[in-house]
């Protein structure tokens, strides 16, 4: 019994990042993002980006894309994201809203 308890309480770690595309990848948005890639990685877990786009008025145009390409460049990866897909797709919160509201 104390070992299935044991093995449940542990589970895989999933990092999350999950910007909003409202403007250039800054520094504290960085930081944010290397910290839980950080601890996902050195945990032996998975890393989530996700795209918190529900602000319309302040969404710049391509800042996503130009968000994950300069997060590549830096050598962050993930496992599901809005570019790779998943199993919990989608990953751009906009088109998820229909999910919500059922």
């Amino acid at each position: 019994m104390s070992e299935t308890i044991a093995q449940s309480s542990f589970s895989v770690v999933r990092g999350r990042y999950a910007p909003s595309p409202t403007g250039d990848l800054h520094l504290g948005n960085l930081r944010t993002a290397l910290l839980s890639w950080l601890f996902a990685r050195c945990a032996g877990g998975q890393f989530v980006m996700r795209i918190e786009d529900l602000d319309r008025p302040r969404v710049r145009p391509d800042a996503t894309e130009r968000m994950l390409t300069d997060l590549h460049w830096l050598g962050l990866d993930w496992d599901e994201g809005p570019d790779c897909g998943g199993p919990y797709a989608p990953y751009i919160q906009s088109e998820r809203i229909s999910i919500y509201g059922s």
